[in-house]
């Protein structure tokens, strides 16, 4: 069965300026349910980690602590985008332990989803655009270190670099970090993952999805992977308001069903947090993310 992490604290409304993009989170699960794709048993409620020892094994403690109680210095929080209250940090730590179970599900299961997470922008001892704790790097080691994977790869496709899971894993042989995204776009400093693909402005559906379908195979024939982690943003379509490419939500499905299908082809347990969305009309929003949970239950079961 396809598990998908969801709590209700995901849809928490962030300060005015930042409410709209949150809604994903409401719609999303309600319109798996409404359509037929998922069963109220597909979703498992992710819990507040009372053990900290994940989370410390990816993130710096002074700067993990300092957002716990809530003591980051001005500047540090400025980075992050919004104002930071106990509420979101819960949020941050519910994600990230989310995506660790859905990491132990997807080994059962051959995939596993969180309707949240995608924090790619958090590095070891900072966090910025509105990312925390960088939920794939903390699975990634835990696995890693519970002896459930060797080798990971790290599939990024948001439209945005996953600058600070570049960071995080740097010198970690163990996890290789895969991104494919806008060059001209956020962050304009990039850091340096394993394999960067920086595309330009207004690339279309042909062309992403014929890098796609060169890179990807090759990638995972030369890695040997164990385990892979998807961060399948959607903001690579036209429509996007912080994207700068133009796929069309159908080559946006392209790029969810072949990645999914060569994970299926190759046995290897896949993991997918959800990442970025900002189109203006919500329904393009909602209808692109449910594709990938579509394409899911098509593929797997």
């Amino acid at each position: 069965m396809l598990k998908i992490a969801y709590h209700p604290i995901y849809k928490h409304p962030l300060p005015e300026g930042h409410r709209f993009p949150m809604l994903k989170y409401e719609l999303l699960p309600e319109q798996l349910l409404h359509e037929g794709t998922c069963i109220s048993s597909n979703f498992f409620e992710p819990e507040r980690m009372l053990n900290e020892s994940p989370i410390l094994a990816v993130h710096d403690p002074d700067y993990f602590y300092d957002l716990l109680n809530i003591t980051l210095d001005k500047r540090a929080a400025r980075k992050i985008g919004f104002p930071l209250s106990e509420i979101l940090i819960e949020r941050e730590i519910i994600i990230a332990d989310g995506t660790i179970k859905a990491s132990q599900f997807a080994i059962a299961n051959g995939i596993a989803m969180n309707i949240a997470g995608g924090t790619h922008h958090a590095y070891t001892n900072r966090g910025e655009a509105f990312c925390m704790l960088n939920d794939q790097a903390i699975g990634a080691r835990y696995l890693l270190n519970k002896k459930l994977a060797e080798k990971i790869l790290i599939v990024d496709l948001d439209v945005h670099q996953g600058n600070g899971t570049a960071e995080i894993f740097q010198e970690d042989t163990s996890v290789f970090t895969f991104s494919m995204h806008g060059k001209h776009n956020y962050p304009f400093k990039k850091e340096q993952s394993d394999l960067d693909i920086a595309l330009d402005n207004d690339t279309c559906d042909e062309e992403y999805l014929s890098i796609l379908y060169r890179t990807l195979p090759k990638l995972i024939q030369e890695q040997q992977p164990d385990f892979i982690y998807y961060l399948s943003g959607v903001d690579i379509i036209a429509s996007d308001k912080l994207g700068k490419l133009s796929l069309t939500v159908e080559g946006c499905k392209s790029r969810d069903r072949f990645v999914l299908e060569i994970c299926k082809s190759y046995n290897i347990p896949v993991m997918c947090s959800m990442g970025g969305g900002y189109s203006p009309d919500i329904k393009t929003i909602v209808n692109a993310h449910a594709n990938t949970y579509r394409l899911a239950q098509e593929l797997f079961f």
